[in-house]
């Protein structure tokens, strides 16, 4: 017999076994807050979401965008749009109108959910129907009738998600409900997630659908504790406030945290008890030190990507490790870590890191000749370069293709590239990315002006007005000549290095 994986199965589990639990603590402060919703009230609302969208003619199949900072709303949308047959398009809240306008019409969806926040945002795009969910949206999550039940194969597409690669445009990764069910199974395994955990939604969860924890987390009968800005005294507070065992984090936010706990009066809560994964980039071997002295919190690295649902290896402490100095101990765990149960990984001759799993994308959207390139073989090139140790821990040291990770946020450094140079002032440009102990990587633009009077305050107000905040260049350096080959082909890795010398990874 074989039933078919559907992230439907995560909240049906949660709703039978655990109905009158606490399943999601809203965003306090907001006028449109759902406050605490049981198991049993969010299987409701999902179902309701579902049949709403039944009357609006949506038929199965079709794409629903969503844009929104994390919410309960949010969460719902993540079993009321796939759970029923229909796509979901978790939108980057932080895109720009004609950034979000290219994900609508690439994908094209029906219908655009929008946060209240973002309706400024909202109100331009073209295209679908729009629905602010929060204000005056209660008909969406309290129909009483029931939706249509679909037949669902695990193959169909659950989620599409866009994310920035080498190309100035991003390109929509089709994740099935296999793809979504066996990463989340795979993640809250090694993760031990469990019905006594409660999660604190710090990353994102329009991030790869929040690494998959929505899925798990339900599925074991905890609890999401939502949050919707991140703010390292917040963070704290929550932790205290709601006995957080469990968050997901880019380096950034670590620092966030270690600034908070400075400040903390009495003991900074969570010590014995928080497992913070972390993703994105590798975190200095000082920054993992900290978190487990400093905090007591137990540190995690886990390394992926989107078009791997995102999971493809885990660094956790073990007990062959017990004896070791600390900063051993950082230095192993700061590795991007072994692979996870199912996953293959090779690097080829290139080093080039290859990863065969049951959780790696079905294609790209409409993108054919994108999708033969990176599976072809069978495996997903995943265009990071590495080693693996002798204990089969991988290692990721270079980034093959043109993307800077800066606070946890992949950025097309071609993408920065196109806007700069439409910029009348600037000849040529490069972007890359150098070492920053906040950010991982900081967006660095190497230009050569065009004319005399250009400054780099100039060119940073020309890209916040053309691109999301986090892709923005933060420093701005000007140059005579940019290093090419004889092709005229930039050499970037000889831009980059100077920046890197002395490390053994060029990543950061």
């Amino acid at each position: 017999m074989e039933v078919p994986l559907t992230v439907k199965a995560f909240l049906d589990r949660g709703a039978r076994i655990y109905g009158d639990r606490v399943a999601i603590v809203d965003e306090p402060d907001l006028a449109h807050s759902w406050g605490r919703v049981t198991y049993r009230d969010l299987a409701r609302r999902a179902a309701a979401q579902a049949a709403y969208l039944d009357r609006m003619e949506v038929p199965h199949g079709a794409r629903v965008a969503v844009m929104s900072q994390n919410s309960a709303r949010l969460l719902t949308s993540f079993f009321g749009v796939s759970g029923w047959g229909r796509v979901l398009v978790p939108v980057n809240f932080r895109l720009t109108v004609p950034e979000v306008q290219h994900i609508v019409d690439h994908s094209g969806a029906d219908v655009l959910l929008v946060d209240p926040e973002l309706t400024p945002v909202a109100w331009e795009i073209r295209g679908p129907r729009v629905l602010v969910i929060g204000e005056s949206d209660e008909e969406m999550w309290t129909s009483g009738a029931a939706p249509v039940v679909p037949r669902i194969a695990e193959s169909d597409t659950a989620t599409l998600n866009y994310t920035s690669g080498t190309t100035a445009r991003p390109k929509g990764v089709q994740l099935t409900h296999r793809n979504l069910w066996l990463n989340a199974v795979t993640f809250g395994w090694h993760l031990g997630v469990d019905d006594e955990d409660v999660y604190l939604h710090t990353l994102p969860m329009f991030h790869v659908n929040g690494w998959g924890m929505p899925y798990a987390v339900t599925g074991a009968g905890g609890t999401h504790v939502v949050l919707r800005k991140v703010d390292g005294p917040e963070i704290l507070r929550r932790v205290h406030e709601h006995g957080v065992t469990v968050l997901c984090a880019a380096p950034a936010v670590l620092h966030s945290i270690l600034d908070a706990a400075a400040n903390w009066e009495g003991e900074v809560p969570g010590r014995d008890r928080v497992r913070v994964v972390v993703a994105g980039a590798p975190p200095p071997t000082r920054t993992v030190e900290r978190i487990r002295s400093e905090l007591g919190w137990e540190f995690i690295q886990i390394y992926g990507m989107t078009e791997s649902a995102p999971l493809i290896t885990m660094s956790r402490m073990r007990r062959e490790w017990r004896d070791l100095p600390s900063s051993e101990q950082a230095r192993l765990l700061a590795r991007a870590g072994a692979p996870t149960i199912g996953v293959d990984i090779e690097v080829d001759g290139h080093g080039e890191v290859l990863v065969r799993s049951n959780h790696n994308l079905a294609g790209y959207w409409r993108n054919p000749e994108d999708t033969e390139t990176v599976l072809r073989d069978g495996w997903l090139h995943t265009g990071d370069g590495g080693y693996l140790s002798d204990d089969g821990y991988l290692t990721i040291i270079d980034r093959k293709k043109d993307v800077i990770v800066s606070g946890g946020e992949n950025v097309s450094s071609i993408e920065v590239e196109d806007v700069l140079i439409a910029h009348p002032g600037v000849r040529e440009v490069a972007v890359i990315g150098i070492p920053d102990e906040k950010w991982g990587e900081a967006i660095t633009a190497l230009v050569v002006p065009a004319v005399d009077d250009l400054t780099a305050e100039q060119l940073i107000a020309h890209c916040r007005g053309r691109l999301a905040g986090y892709k923005c260049p933060k420093h701005v350096e000007f140059r005579t000549r940019l290093e090419r080959t004889e092709t005229g082909k930039l050499q970037k890795f000889k831009l980059r290095q100077p920046y890197w010398e002395g490390r053994e990874r060029s990543v950061n």
